[in-house]
């Protein structure tokens, strides 16, 4: 992806060179946002995207997220388990046995 990307995610030039392996965890996320944005598609699809940070790097991306839906003007459909994480969306849609839930 082009830098303006890479640098509203949070990432350096010197860390977009660098290989996707020897990135941290939060990095690698934001590496995978930046290319959702990088697509231009109205939608971004984000199944468990702090499922493998901390706490802390959970929720710096999920306010990356957030805040680059809102900035954007992009629709982001979330899957998660982490009712945290749930509580930054504006709707949630709760699935049980595989149906819609209440």
């Amino acid at each position: 992806p082009p830098q303006p990307i890479l640098e509203r995610v949070g990432l350096t030039e010197e860390e977009s060179k660098r290989n996707v392996l020897k990135l941290s965890g939060g990095q690698q996320q934001r590496v995978a946002i930046a290319r959702a944005l990088a697509s231009d598609a109205k939608v971004i699809l984000a199944d468990e995207p702090t499922g493998n940070l901390d706490e802390a790097s959970g929720r710096m991306v999920m306010e990356l997220l957030i805040r680059l839906q809102k900035d954007l003007h992009k629709t982001l459909v979330l899957v998660t388990h982490d009712k945290e994480i749930a509580d930054f969306c504006s709707r949630m849609v709760m699935m049980k046995d595989g149906r819609l839930a209440g």
